[in-house]
């Protein structure tokens, strides 16, 4: 049973942080970009709007969904330790409380991947109306 824990730990860990490094390095990325973006080289409002909002999909997709990811990772870990409750015949409140403790932890990883990728998503999108705003004033 510690095997399966282990896994339950570390794949939730890994989707997580797989996640993470993806929403940061678009951000990273669209931070880039919009410094130096030329919005009047645009032909039309759909063309600056689809560069514009590249990657954002996958930003958005990351902060709505990794807390399920870490929720789904707590669930796990909680049926691991009624699990090993149930084959040990009862347990110690403390090793009880302990071991939710840890399968919590992946909730929380969760919403610490999802708040900051949410945060990235919006400032981008302001980013993006800001420019198409420029865009449309350009072409007036």
């Amino acid at each position: 049973m510690e095997e399966l824990k282990l896994v339950v730990d570390y794949a939730t860990l890994g989707i997580l942080g797989i996640m993470s490094v993806i929403a940061f390095a678009y951000g990273i990325e669209r931070f880039f970009y919009y410094r130096e973006v030329k919005i009047e080289h645009y032909q039309t409002k759909n063309q600056a709007e689809a560069e514009l909002t590249k990657n954002l999909t996958a930003i958005s997709v990351i902060g709505s969904n990794a807390p399920y990811v870490g929720l789904l990772g707590t669930v796990a870990g909680i049926m691991v330790v009624f699990y090993e409750i149930g084959q040990s015949g009862g347990m110690e409140p403390s090793a009880v409380v302990i071991g939710l403790s840890l399968a919590l932890k992946a909730t929380a990883l969760g919403l610490l991947v999802a708040i900051p990728s949410m945060m990235i998503y919006s400032a981008c999108l302001r980013k993006v109306d800001l420019l198409i705003g420029v865009w449309e004033d350009a072409s007036a």
